[in-house]
C-alpha cells in the first residue's frame, strides 16, 4: 500500500493538480515525520516543549512566500495577465503613503550614493559619478518619452496598454544607443565610460519600469506603483553600496547595480502590473504611432526643461573640476527635496484633476486646486529654508566630510530656485490635463535659448556661484512665461464655453421626428393648400386678425 506524506501533497496557489487520480487503496498518512517532533538527543524538556512548537512567520517571510508562490505559479502555467487580481483600487491612504515612500526612495538614491561614494572612494569619483548620473537622469526623459502624465489620464483608453509597451521598448532601445554615442562624443576613458554606461543603464530600467507603474496608477492602484518604486531604490542602494564597500571599485559596482535593477523588474514590477491590471487588447501601429505624435511635444519640453535644468553642470564640466560637480548637487539635493514633497502631494491628485476638467460644470474647482498647490509650494519652500538654515547645513557638512558653512548663502539662492522648480513642474502637468501641451513647448525652446548663455556667462566669470545664481534666473524665466501661457490657455477655453453656450443648441433626433410628426398631422387635418382658422384670441372686436405684437393690457388702456 502507497504511502504518501502531507509534504507530498502540498501545492501553492496556482500548483497544478495531480494528472492521475490517487487509488482506492492510497493512505494517506498525515501524521509529522520523526524529524518534526522528536527532539534532538540530551535536550531538556523546555527545549523539547521549545522545538515542539513550530515557529511562525513573520509577515515579510508571508509576503515573500505568498508572492514567490503567485509568481511561480504562474510562469509554470506561462500566463501573468490571466491570473486573478488580488489588490483592490481606489485605495486613496496607501495611494498617498506608498507613494510617497516609492517616490521618496527613489528620489534619495542620488543623493545617498553620491554620500556613499564620497566616503568611500573621494571626492574626484564622486563627482565624475555625480555628473553620469546627471547625464543618465536627462537620458531617462528620452526613455519616458513625456508618456506618464498622458497615459494615467487616459481615462477612456484612447491608446492600449500594449501600444505603450512597444512605444517604451523603442524608446528604452534608443536612449541605450543616444547614451553610448554621447561617451564617445564626449571621449570618455574606460573607467567614466563604464560608470555612464552601468548609471544609463540601471536609469533605462527606471524609465522602462515607469510604464508599467503608470498602468498601475491607471487602474487607480497607485500604492503597487509606490511598492515597486521603493523596491527597486532600495535593493539598488543596498547592492551599490556593498560592491563599492567590498571592491571599492567604483565602476563595477555601478555595472552591478544596473544588473540588481535588471532582477528588480523582472522579479517585481513586470509581473505585479500584468497581475494587478486588466489584460490589454493587442497592439496597433497606427497608434502607436499616433502615441509618438501626441506625446512628441510633451518630450520635447521636457528634454528641454531637463536640459536647461542641467546645463550649468555641463558647463562647469568643461570649466571646473570634478569636485564643483559634487558641491552643486549637494546643494541641489535639499531643493529636488521641495520638488518631490509637492510630487507627493499632487501626483496621487492626476487622474482625479482629470475627471473634473472633463466636467465643464466643476472647472472652478479646478482652478481652487491650482491656486491650493501654489500656496502648498511656497509652504514647503518656507520650511525647507527654515530647516536648512538651523540643521540642515551642519548635516551636510557631516555627511559629505566638507565644510558647507562656506555655501550658505549659494544653499539659500539653491532653496528658492527648488521652490520655482516645483511650480515649473507642477504648471506643466496642468497643461498636460488640459491636453494644451503643444503650447507650452515653445516656451521651454525660449528658455533653452537663455539657459545657453547666462549660464555660460556667469560660471566662467564667477565659477561655482555662478551656476547657481544662473540656475535660479533661467528657472525663474520659464516659471513667469509658464504662468502667462496657463492664464492665456485658461481665458480662452472660457471664452469658446461661453460662445458655444450662447449659440443654438442642435435639435436632438427625438425632437426632430415629434417636430415632423406635428408637422404632418396638422397638413393631414387642414391640408397643404389650406390656412388654419385663426383663433378668437387673434382676432379683434371688428374680426380683424390682431397685429403680431398686441398687448391686451395696452388695447384696455386705449379704451379707457
Amino acid at each position: 500500500m502507497d504511502r504518501i506524506t502531507r509534504n507530498d501533497t502540498k501545492h501553492g496557489s496556482h500548483a497544478k493538480q495531480p494528472t492521475e487520480p490517487l487509488h482506492d487503496d492510497t493512505v494517506i498518512d498525515e501524521t509529522p515525520a520523526p524529524s518534526d517532533t522528536t527532539p534532538f538527543l540530551g535536550a531538556s524538556s523546555r527545549e523539547r516543549q521549545a522545538t515542539s512548537k513550530r515557529r511562525k512567520p513573520n509577515f515579510i517571510t508571508k509576503g515573500v512566500n505568498r508572492w514567490c508562490n503567485r509568481l511561480l505559479g504562474a510562469v509554470s502555467e506561462r500566463s501573468l495577465a490571466d491570473q486573478e487580481e488580488e489588490y483592490a483600487a481606489h485605495r486613496t491612504t496607501r495611494d498617498y503613503v506608498w507613494n510617497t515612500v516609492g517616490v521618496g526612495a527613489w528620489g534619495m538614491v542620488f543623493p545617498i550614493l553620491t554620500v556613499v561614494v564620497t566616503q568611500l572612494v573621494g571626492v574626484e569619483q564622486a563627482g565624475m559619478f555625480s555628473l553620469a548620473f546627471v547625464t543618465g537622469t536627462l537620458l531617462m526623459i528620452l526613455a519616458n518619452y513625456g508618456v506618464r502624465t498622458y497615459q494615467v489620464s487616459d481615462v477612456t483608453e484612447e491608446h492600449s496598454f500594449s501600444d505603450y509597451q512597444i512605444n517604451r521598448l523603442i524608446t528604452c532601445a534608443f536612449m541605450v544607443l543616444v547614451g553610448v554615442a554621447y561617451c564617445m562624443v564626449r571621449g570618455y576613458e574606460s573607467q567614466m565610460f563604464t560608470i555612464s554606461l552601468g548609471v544609463y543603464l540601471y536609469k533605462m530600467v527606471d524609465g522602462l519600469a515607469d510604464v508599467y507603474e503608470g498602468r498601475l496608477q491607471q487602474v487607480d492602484k497607485l500604492y503597487l506603483s509606490g511598492v515597486s518604486q521603493a523596491f527597486r531604490s532600495v535593493v539598488v542602494l543596498v547592492v551599490f553600496s556593498l560592491c563599492l564597500l567590498i571592491t571599492r571599485n567604483l565602476a563595477v559596482s555601478c555595472i552591478v547595480m544596473a544588473v540588481a535593477a535588471i532582477a528588480t523588474f523582472l522579479v517585481l514590477t513586470f509581473p505585479l502590473a500584468m497581475f494587478e491590471t486588466p489584460k490589454s487588447k493587442r497592439w496597433n501601429f497606427g497608434s502607436i504611432v499616433e502615441l509618438f505624435k501626441q506625446c512628441f511635444p510633451l518630450f520635447i519640453a521636457l528634454f528641454l526643461y531637463a536640459f536647461i535644468d542641467n546645463m550649468p553642470k555641463f558647463v562647469m564640466e568643461g570649466v571646473l573640476s570634478y569636485d564643483n560637480q559634487l558641491y552643486f548637487n549637494a546643494l541641489y539635493f535639499p531643493a529636488q527635496g521641495i520638488l518631490l514633497t509637492v510630487g507627493f502631494i499632487y501626483k496621487p491628485l492626476l487622474v482625479r484633476m482629470a475627471n473634473v476638467w472633463a466636467d465643464p460644470t466643476k472647472r472652478k474647482r479646478f482652478d481652487l486646486i491650482i491656486v491650493v498647490i501654489m500656496a502648498v509650494i511656497v509652504a514647503v519652500a518656507g520650511v525647507t529654508t527654515l530647516a536648512m538654515a538651523w540643521i540642515g547645513i551642519p548635516v551636510m557638512s557631516f555627511l559629505y566630510g566638507v565644510d558647507f558653512e562656506q555655501f550658505r548663502g549659494l544653499c539659500y539662492i539653491m532653496l528658492a530656485a527648488g521652490g520655482v522648480t516645483a511650480a515649473i513642474d507642477f504648471l506643466y502637468q496642468v497643461i498636460t490635463v488640459l491636453r494644451q501641451q503643444r503650447a507650452a513647448t515653445k516656451l521651454y525652446v525660449i528658455t533653452f535659448g537663455f539657459a545657453l548663455f547666462v549660464p555660460i556667462l556667469l560660471v566662467n566669470f564667477t565659477g561655482l556661484p555662478g551656476a547657481v545664481i544662473g540656475y535660479l534666473i533661467v528657472m525663474t524665466i520659464l516659471f513667469v512665461l509658464l504662468i502667462w501661457e496657463y492664464l492665456r490657455i485658461r481665458m480662452a477655453l472660457s471664452r469658446d464655453n461661453t460662445v458655444a453656450a450662447e449659440m443654438p443648441h442642435p435639435m436632438r433626433p427625438s425632437e426632430a421626428r415629434a417636430e415632423r410628426a406635428r408637422r404632418e398631422q396638422v397638413r393631414a387635418k387642414w391640408g397643404t393648400s389650406t390656412v388654419p382658422p385663426v383663433s378668437d384670441e387673434a382676432l379683434d372686436l371688428a374680426g380683424r386678425p390682431r397685429p403680431a405684437d398686441w398687448d391686451e393690457d395696452d388695447e384696455r388702456q386705449g379704451l379707457a
